[in-house]
């Protein structure tokens, strides 16, 4: 008799625990930004506007510095380094590197941007017009202008070159992904950053070391096998893999790169809003 009386009450312990899961730790993040979707685009055009309004070739930089990149990685490693691919030629190697390049400088420009984004906008902290949560969503929005200009120019190359197929929009979806990922880091970054100020110091030589060992320029199967499980700790390796794979490789992700993708961006953008959402208590107190 008293399993009879236990069971319904678990089965609702469980139901209920599932549902303040979703309503209060998996939702909020993704209610958020949509109700302020508008807010969001208006700010970040005017910071992007506004960052490059001081500078003689203003909104040109977009287009300069991916360039600017690509060319120096193609020189080293196709003239210096003399990287060759039995399966590809100089032109589909520069290709390649920038499918690997794009996605690496818009998450560094959204890391640049956002780890100090709490401490610049600390006159919002209190402002229930524009929420202190939307504060690094839009730094991770601004950063990406980069990246919109050069995957523009990235699928302009590639239609040169004949090398667009049916999974090259696939990048959209990496590109949520990556959206995502970046989102729910620069909350917990910019968190900390309120109290260990180091945190921004730290990020930007963490930044460098990243690219080394981001495959940009080099494939996986030209790291040593005792090395390989680097890779695997690198979450730009899994980002980079997959928009290479689309865009230049012309097939899906492997499951061992697409699985913990979605689910390190997913687990990313909701701890990181939560991890936000109970820090930001505190804010006033140390800015």
């Amino acid at each position: 008799m008293l399993n009879k009386h236990l069971k319904p009450r678990f089965l609702y312990n469980f139901f209920n625990s599932f549902r303040l899961l979703f309503s209060e730790v998996i939702f909020p993040p993704f209610v958020t930004l949509w109700r302020h979707r508008s807010m969001l685009y208006q700010t970040t055009i005017n910071e992007i506007k506004t960052r490059h309004a001081g500078s003689m070739l203003g909104l040109l930089w977009l287009f300069i510095y991916p360039l600017l990149f690509l060319g120096t990685y193609a020189i080293v490693y196709l003239y210096i380094f003399k990287v060759r691919f039995p399966t590809l030629g100089s032109n589909e190697y520069v290709a390649l590197i920038f499918c690997g390049l794009i996605p690496f400088l818009g998450f560094s420009e959204a890391l640049s941007y956002g780890v100090s984004s709490v401490v610049a906008s600390a006159n919002l902290i209190k402002n229930t017009l524009f929420p202190i949560e939307l504060v690094p969503v839009k730094a991770v929005l601004v950063g990406q202008a980069t990246q919109v200009v050069g995957m523009g120019l990235l699928l302009v190359a590639l239609t040169i070159i004949g090398k667009l197929s049916i999974f090259s929009p696939l990048f959209l979806f990496i590109w949520i992904c990556q959206l995502l990922f970046s989102m729910g880091l620069i909350w917990i970054l910019s968190s900390l950053n309120v109290y260990i100020r180091d945190i921004q110091n730290i990020v930007a030589v963490l930044t460098l070391i990243l690219m080394m060992l981001s495959p940009i320029a080099y494939t996986e199967a030209m790291v040593p096998a005792a090395m390989r499980p680097l890779l695997a700790m690198n979450p730009l390796y899994y980002i980079i893999i997959s928009y290479q794979s689309v865009l230049m490789l012309h097939q899906l992700p492997s499951t061992r790169i697409l699985i913990p993708l979605v689910s390190m961006s997913l687990f990313a953008f909701i701890g990181g809003f939560w991890f936000f959402s109970r820090m930001k208590k505190i804010f006033s107190d140390y800015v």
